[in-house]
């Protein structure tokens, strides 16, 4: 699927900014991945330095959508790293979006998905198997639900009710 333009998707559809129906999240996100844009219907993940159900979920096919993950900014060890990055291209992800860390940054970067994340860490997660899928997420001063859709590129990220065209 092509990512269409953040700043053309906001200019297009600047109607959708004040309802909140199209909302922008702060920049506060660093870029890593192959693909530098991307979008797709929106898969949510609340988690806190464990990262099982990060794996569960990516196992599963992504045809085409974000894994969102909320982390909860934790900057104390790295919830997606190499093989979780590679596993997410294999499944046909588009991407994912980490209120956290990453780890294994250069193979991440050899992926052809796209990933934001705060910043890298060495550490490794916990593997407890706690968190929740598919509930409403509050990242980057947005609220974000699970089936919406989302935007990515140089620009930001953008969250979007529906499908968005320009």
């Amino acid at each position: 699927m092509a990512a269409l333009a953040t700043a053309e998707v906001c200019d297009t559809n600047a109607a959708l900014l004040p309802s909140g129906d199209l909302r922008v999240l702060q920049p506060i996100f660093q870029i890593y991945g192959q693909c530098r844009a991307f979008s797709g219907p929106i898969v949510t993940l609340k988690v806190f330095e464990d990262n099982v159900l990060v794996r569960e979920l990516l196992e599963s096919r992504g045809e085409g959508r974000a894994l969102v993950i909320d982390g909860g900014g934790s900057m104390r060890c790295a919830l997606v790293g190499g093989n979780l990055g590679q596993l997410a291209q294999n499944m046909g992800w588009a991407g994912i979006v980490v209120n956290g860390c990453i780890r294994d940054v250069d193979e991440i970067n050899g992926c052809g998905i796209g990933v934001r994340a705060l910043a890298s860490n060495p550490v490794k997660s916990n593997k407890k198997g706690v968190g929740e899928k598919h509930v409403p997420v509050y990242i980057a001063g947005t609220l974000i639900r699970d089936g919406e859709w989302l935007y990515a590129d140089s620009d930001g990220i953008l969250v979007s009710k529906s499908e968005l065209s320009i």
